[in-house]
């Protein structure tokens, strides 16, 4: 699909959202909880359907995942409460570090992908997901090539 999204709906020119805008792509967004398909290329592609330029549906959609994030986040941290699990001040400073250090990282890499998008769009992308497909499958057969014999 990401072979064909510039193809099918361009390089739109709109860069405002709207509203009834945001809940389509939202839609879209629903479509990553069938295994395989990529929440943020999910996204992505809805904003470009909407007539969004690459760089504002990119921005969009990891604006997106931050509600997303946080929900996983909170239900993963009362789920381990529940259980009982504890953590030291020590494993808190640590996650507060590591939070901290996820974030900056994240933030140069969303800023590298928006620059390379806006010059170059999603071909790459789409051959890196059907190499990555083959290879899969090719390491799935073998593997149970191999616990067959």
């Amino acid at each position: 699909i990401l072979l064909k999204v510039d193809d099918w709906f361009g390089d739109g020119e709109q860069t405002e959202i709207s509203y009834l805008t945001a809940l389509k792509i939202g839609f879209f967004q629903c479509l990553a909880m069938i295994p395989g398909v990529s929440r943020s290329g999910a996204s992505i592609v809805g904003g470009m359907s909407q007539k969004l330029s690459r760089t504002v549906a990119a921005e969009f959609s990891f604006f997106l995942a931050i509600p997303t994030m946080l929900g996983a986040t909170v239900k993963k941290s009362y789920d381990y409460y529940e259980a009982g699990f504890q953590l030291s001040s020590e494993q808190v400073n640590l996650l507060i570090i590591g939070n901290i250090v996820g974030f900056i990282v994240a933030l140069i890499a969303i800023k590298s992908f928006i620059t390379y998008l806006s010059k170059h769009g999603f071909k790459i992308f789409g051959y890196y997901r059907i190499i990555a497909g083959i290879a899969v499958l090719l390491i799935h057969f073998f593997i149970q090539e191999l616990t067959v014999i």
